[in-house]
């Protein structure tokens, strides 16, 4: 058993933590950072994940590609994000590099990669505050509540709440006016299907092509979502997930 960390996240706060201003005055601030501590901040981070899940074999630390397949399907995906890193982030990853086992997969997000490995050879926890991650089967510690255990089904009904809900962070809408809540009590409703996913975007004049795009927007990968010959995603299609292909009229165009 690894433990399977999302490592984005932290470098991005150690290194932000780390970071220092220095105003000279008239026209000339510098941002200047400590390497060896913000290398040692990331370290106590995975040290206290580590001691809180106890008993495993290793830590895998996985990070996104600078290339996003996401962009492909809307290119305004996370383009609120395009915000300069915090200073010394690159040359973290590049010393975790050498003293980890990192994994980045071309094209892919961190959350992706985890959730290709984790389906691929069950038995691995994931580490992720992100409720993303709440769509892969088997476990996850989010950091905060320990770990808990996810179902194939719950994995998929949580891909269609997103898929509705939306998510404001990535940069993709869902259905105006609806949130979690609203999206999860639909689904108790109607049923978890793509047919309840369909209506609610119909009922605010949106069709389905636009429920297709949040909904492979929203979906993390899995392994059978990703071709390991070609090194390329498979797009979501409606019919690709057990119980949720009721009303399915969409198929997907890269099959």
């Amino acid at each position: 058993m690894s433990l399977l960390i999302d490592c984005d996240y932290i470098v991005y706060k150690c290194a932000a933590a780390t970071e220092t201003e220095i105003d000279f005055g008239e026209d000339l601030i510098v941002v200047t950072s400590n390497f060896s501590d913000a290398y040692s901040y990331v370290e106590r981070e995975l040290y206290s994940i580590a001691s809180d899940l106890g008993c495993f074999d290793d830590s895998i630390l996985f990070f996104s590609d600078s290339i996003n397949f996401r962009k492909s399907i809307d290119p305004a995906y996370k383009g609120h994000r395009n915000r300069k890193k915090p200073c010394g982030y690159k040359r973290i990853i590049n010393k975790l590099k050498e003293d980890y086992n990192v994994v980045v997969m071309p094209k892919l997000e961190a959350d992706d990669a985890m959730g290709i490995y984790a389906t691929k050879e069950p038995g691995h926890i994931i580490c992720s505050p992100d409720k993303d991650m709440r769509q892969i089967p088997g476990n996850l510690f989010d950091l905060k509540e320990g770990v808990i255990e996810i179902t194939k089904e719950e994995g998929d009904r949580w891909h269609l709440i997103q898929t509705m809900a939306g998510d404001q962070t990535d940069g993709y809408a869902g259905v105006p006016g609806i949130g979690i809540k609203r999206a999860a009590a639909l689904l108790d409703e109607h049923g978890d299907n793509w047919k309840t996913v369909v209506d609610a975007f119909a009922e605010k004049g949106l069709d389905e092509s636009v429920a297709l795009q949040n909904a492979r927007l929203a979906k993390i990968l899995q392994c059978e979502d990703y071709d390991f010959t070609n090194q390329e995603p498979r797009l979501w299609n409606p019919s690709s997930s057990v119980g949720v292909d009721d009303g399915a009229t969409i198929q997907d165009e890269t099959d």
